[in-house]
């Protein structure tokens, strides 16, 4: 048998309706079907994804593993040692393919060589109803794809997201694969020692996945607070120390009203509790007044509290964010 050019791994749990959709769009790929396989991994799924897989008649090469729940790192891991194709291409079960995705990403691997991580978008499904939080985060999404496309600044491990990104499989195993002893950032954490194994990171806006975002309010919450904490941890524990200074010069750059908000709850958790109360009012009364601009800074604030709080938390240091900051008065 010929060896695939590209394996898709998908982790999924509890998303039958949705992956569905997901092996739909590689069944109708404009990539020859023979360059490719798909290796979902069902991770603990209880809502008969595994039976759906098992009967599903495919036309495409599609085969399956399933394991107890232990996190989107580990089913990955699971998938890469199960693939057999020379790159591996990382999809979400919430991310449909464009017809053209597969094809897409081997013209950038092509172009720019065997070295780069190549990164293509979560775009915004036309007519999908999104809750106001995850529209928030989709926008932030797209306002980083159009800084790249503008040339504001290059793509980066930061931008890292294994919704919908290829390398070649010799380079993770190199590196050592996902560390599973994370649930959250997981994927930006491998991307940082590939980097640091000399990997560039190329971004191709036309390797598209259409994103059907949906996650709960406190769902959006936790992960704000857990990327937080993991960028300490990262700094600390993963040899990354440079995300420290990186993320001290980036606060200094955030609006003052965030800055002031985070300075006035760090260490308060009844303020805290209390402004993220007044927060999500405001967010919910824009959501009704249709008034999107104050929406969208409502949930900045939200995302931002709960991301620095979590930061300032994990590295003990109440004062290190607020160093060299003049005061917004």
């Amino acid at each position: 048998m010929q060896r695939p050019y590209f394996s898709v791994v998908v982790p999924t749990y509890n998303r039958l309706g949705r992956l569905r959709h997901v092996i739909a769009g590689f069944e109708n790929q404009t990539y020859s079907s023979d360059g490719y396989e798909v290796i979902v991994i069902s991770d603990g799924s209880t809502d008969g994804t595994d039976a759906y897989l098992e009967t599903l008649r495919t036309t495409i090469k599609l085969r399956w593993l399933t394991q107890a729940n232990q996190g989107p790192a580990a089913a990955r891991n699971a998938g890469v040692r199960t693939a057999v194709g020379e790159f591996i291409v990382f999809i979400d079960d919430d991310v449909v393919p464009e017809p053209t995705l597969l094809e897409e990403h081997a013209r950038s691997h092509r172009e720019a060589g065997l070295d780069v991580v190549v990164l293509g978008p979560l775009l915004t499904p036309e007519g999908f109803e999104m809750a106001p939080w995850v529209r928030w985060e989709q926008e932030m999404l797209m306002k980083q794809y159009r800084a790249m496309l503008k040339g504001d600044w290059s793509a980066s491990a930061r931008q890292f997201y294994t919704g919908n990104a290829s390398v070649r499989r010799s380079h993770i195993l190199a590196v050592g694969g996902f560390d599973e002893d994370f649930r959250r950032a997981e994927d930006v954490e491998l991307a940082y020692r590939l980097a640091s194994d000399g990997l560039e990171f190329v971004f191709n806006i036309k390797a598209a996945g259409m994103h059907f975002a949906d996650r709960s309010y406190r769902a959006w919450l936790d992960m704000a607070y857990s990327y937080g904490r993991n960028d300490v941890i990262f700094a600390r524990d993963r040899n990354q120390q440079w995300l420290l200074s990186t993320i001290h010069r980036e606060f200094l750059d955030r609006h003052f009203l965030i800055r002031s908000l985070v300075r006035l709850c760090k260490g308060r958790s009844q303020l805290n509790r209390l402004t993220s109360s007044l927060l999500k009012f405001a967010a919910d009364s824009a959501t009704l007044l249709s008034a999107s601009v104050v929406e969208g800074q409502a949930y900045s604030g939200l995302f931002n509290l709960q991301y620095y709080n979590g930061f300032i938390n994990e590295l003990n240091d109440a004062q290190f964010l607020f160093k060299d900051l003049e005061d917004p008065s």
